[in-house]
């Protein structure tokens, strides 16, 4: 009985020490979960991560997974906050929510196939799940990345800057003892809690900045803001010769407070030869305990100073302001950039270069984790946000996107990310554009676009290679360009000039896309420039010396245009047989070629054509008694100045046109004419409106003119002396003008290309009314002015 109660008790006793021990196990799992909150609380996350895990461990239960997956998003460890919520959504108890934010990190790590058949597998139907999908964007511009390994480490590296003798300044928490496997968390942009008992929570060394000279050593930059713990954020200001920088110090505890939230600061110092700092100074808007300011941009050519900050009144969480300052250093007030670029998200990493300005958010829409943005910059607004697109953002966190530019030298263009592949946490990237894009118009006269049937080649000058071109959807031009180079274009048409640019280049260009607009102009052929006569005497075809002048103009004129050619149209009089006469016109045409060789013509550039007596231009036909002034009108050889005269040819744009607006052939018509003066003034004889034979001739030049170019109008003026009446003077100075357009009608000439005008005596070239004339003076206000105009 006695052995029996014995036994009773001894189970009874190990029954309660069995109790007693869960009972203790569960207590001791309570305390470490409180523990593990309460650093979490004051964010130790690298402590408070590693409790949960070994809590979990222990007791794997919805509620530690949850704790251990939403600290790891805190910290931005994609890879282990995927894998926690995929330990979360495995229990009963997970949520609608728990499953959007297990899918959202199965896109940060490219697992979305996974995690849908997870959830199907569980039937709860991944399709049916709204998830904000990420950008899926290409940058518009060809960009190669390559980690600046020089600079990289296995640890966490990241924002640069450059000082004016070309040394870098950079971020890394190197040197530390502790290695650790997830992902840094950027201490510029969170809190830091500093307690005696408490180790920083990244568990590695405290970031600093670090400078690489010209000569590729990296030295330490030692912070002299006393109690610094963290240095970061380097930015160089070339002109006062200061490095703004972020700071966390340390600060004694105040009153009865365990633990002090301390957060980042700016500081400015100068920076000696060698990357010393000199002295330190604050910004006057710090506040350590109240809130962060972080992340300094000094922009000296508009005298702000850009940060970040979660200072009360900011439209979300980390805002970008800035602050004006002057030559002193005394700062203004800060000033939201307001939310066409702050976001509820975070906004961080300033930076501007012409009128582009970026920054780094998670709150703008993004293709992962913190993206990198470009808007529109003016003095009074900055616009137009855009996700930069891949390969500047990735999935993962992309910030301090950064441009350094010294005359005579390709910018140099920097960016940081934690993606994968880098040779450490975070790494810095630098940024090359692999093409400019290139962009041209082609237009014709009228401005509308060519978008087919021309031929291009586009050359890389400094490779002497061809770049292939495109069209694209507009009927534009299309093309990359490599960067630093030089480039010639030449764009043909048939039909058309062809169109030359060697003044193409990438080198010291600082946008996207170079553009260009080239304007297609129409081939003129054989437009006539120049008309003239030259006349012979009866069955003669040597040049007379009144002919000589106007051949040697033509030739002066033919020697300075290459462009130009002679068309020659020779004929006779009626008197003599049709085929003498044919065979006469045909010397006389060999004549004019004789005589331009003397000035080194080529018979080539000269096109003969020979009629015997056709053409006549009066009445003087066989058997007509015509008087000798008549029959000389007929003996001639017209002579057409015609630039383009052959069809076939494909020609260049003149030398002589370029930069004139050639879409109007006449441009070059009047040009020519402006030289030669060659529209005639017809003079009378007192009292008379008949026409004087030599100016015949003059009017057959006009005819031949206008008949060629029917585009020209022709003006007629008519003039008289100040002899007699007033009336009687007015009605003459008609009939002077009716005199001309009566013969231009009868060889050919429409009357609605003529307009006529008359003056009578009211526009003299010699007022005799105040001087006494002279006869010749009568005789040039005796006259009919003729005029071209388009």
């Amino acid at each position: 009985m006695v052995l029996m109660m014995k036994k009773t008790w001894m189970i009874l006793s190990i029954a309660s020490l069995m109790i007693l021990g869960v009972i203790g196990k569960a207590d001791a799992q309570k305390s470490k979960l409180r523990y593990a909150d309460s650093l979490l609380l004051e964010q130790n996350y690298k402590t408070a991560i590693e409790l949960y895990q070994e809590a979990y461990e222990q007791d794997s239960n919805y509620q530690t997974a949850k704790k251990t997956a939403q600290t790891y998003e805190i910290i931005r460890d994609y890879d282990n906050t995927y894998k926690w919520w995929k330990e979360v959504v495995d229990f009963e108890e997970s949520t609608p929510g728990d499953f959007i934010q297990f899918l959202r990190y199965a896109q940060l790590t490219e697992k979305v196939s996974e995690a849908r058949d997870i959830l199907d597998a569980k039937g709860i139907g991944a399709d049916s799940i709204q998830v904000e999908e990420l950008l899926k964007l290409e940058s518009p511009r060809k960009l190669k990345l390559s980690g600046v390994n020089e600079l990289n480490s296995s640890e966490s590296d990241f924002g640069i800057t450059v000082d004016s003798d070309g040394n870098r300044y950079f971020v890394s928490d190197r040197g530390g003892t502790y290695v650790d496997e997830m992902p840094a968390i950027r201490i510029d942009g969170r809190k830091k809690i500093f307690s005696e008992e408490k180790q920083d929570y990244t568990g590695r060394e405290y970031l600093s900045v670090y400078r690489q000279d010209k000569n590729g050593v990296v030295t330490e930059v030692i912070s002299n803001v006393p109690d610094t713990y963290n240095f970061s954020d380097p930015s160089y200001a070339e002109e006062a010769g200061v490095l703004f920088y972020s700071v966390t110090r340390g600060i004694k505890k105040v009153k009865k407070q365990r633990d002090i939230t301390v957060q980042p600061e700016i500081f400015y110092s100068k920076v000696t030869e060698e990357g010393t700092l000199e002295g330190f100074s604050p910004v006057p808007f710090n506040d350590s305990i109240g809130y962060t300011v972080m992340n300094p941009y000094v922009d000296e050519e508009a005298k702000r100073l850009y940060f970040t900050s979660n200072m009360p009144g900011g439209v979300g969480g980390y805002d970008l302001y800035y602050s004006e300052y002057d030559e002193n250093m005394t700062f203004g007030s800060p000033v939201n950039l307001g939310s066409e670029v702050n976001t509820i998200g975070n906004e961080s990493h300033a930076f501007r270069t012409g009128d582009k300005f970026y920054f780094s958010s998670t709150g703008h829409k993004g293709m992962g984790g913190m993206d990198i943005f470009e808007a529109d910059y003016s003095d009074s607004s900055i616009e137009n946000v855009r996700n930069m697109g891949s390969p500047v953002n990735s999935v993962s966190d992309d910030f301090a996107y950064q441009v350094f530019k010294k005359e005579g030298k390709r910018p140099e263009v920097y960016l940081s990310s934690n993606r994968k592949g880098g040779l450490g946490l975070d790494d810095i990237y630098s940024v090359e554009e692999i093409y400019k894009q290139f962009l041209a118009q082609v237009i014709d006269c009228d401005g509308s676009v060519i978008s087919d049937n021309y031929q291009t080649t586009l050359l890389d000058k400094s490779q002497n290679t061809k770049v292939q071109t495109t069209k694209g959807t507009g009927g534009e031009l299309l093309a990359e360009l490599e960067p630093d180079s030089d480039f010639g274009i030449k764009i043909s048409k048939q039909g058309y000039f062809s169109i030359t640019d060697d003044e193409i280049s990438t080198k010291g260009f600082d946008g996207d896309t170079l553009k260009k607009e080239y304007k297609l102009i129409a081939i003129p052929y054989k437009l006539p420039v120049f008309v003239d006569i030259v006349y012979y005497d009866l069955d003669k075809f040597m040049i007379r010396e009144d002919a000589k002048p106007i051949l040697d103009k033509l030739a002066e004129l033919m020697i300075r245009y290459s462009f130009l050619d002679l068309l020659v149209s020779s004929y006779t009089d009626s008197r003599a047989s049709d085929e003498y006469n044919v065979t006469l016109s045909n010397n006389r045409a060999k004549a004019v070629t004789d005589y331009m060789a003397k000035h080194n013509v080529s018979a080539n550039r000269i096109r003969l054509e020979w009629f015997g007596e056709q053409n006549l231009v009066n009445d003087c036909g066989d058997g007509v008694p015509c008087a000798e002034s008549e029959q000389q009108l007929n003996r001639r050889s017209e002579l057409i100045l015609e630039a383009f005269s052959d069809t076939n040819q494909q020609y260049e744009m003149p030398e002589e046109m370029k930069g004139k607006d050639f879409c109007d052939p006449t441009e070059l018509f009047t040009q020519i004419q402006d030289e030669i003066a060659q529209i005639p003034t017809v003079y009378f004889d007192f009292d008379k409106s008949m026409l004087r034979s030599v100016h015949k001739k003059e009017l057959e030049r006009t005819a031949i003119m206008l008949k060629r170019m029917p585009n020209l109008m022709l003006y007629i003026e008519g003039h008289t002396d100040q002899r007699g009446d007033d009336a009687y003077n007015q009605k003459l100075s008609e009939r002077r003008a009716d005199a001309v357009k009566e013969y231009l009608t009868k060889r050919g000439i429409e009357e609605n290309r003529m307009e006529e005008a008359w003056f009578g005596e009211s526009r003299p070239i010699h007022n005799c009314n105040e001087v006494t004339c002279t006869p010749t003076m009568h005789q040039l206000n005796r006259r009919t002015e003729l005029r071209i105009r388009k």
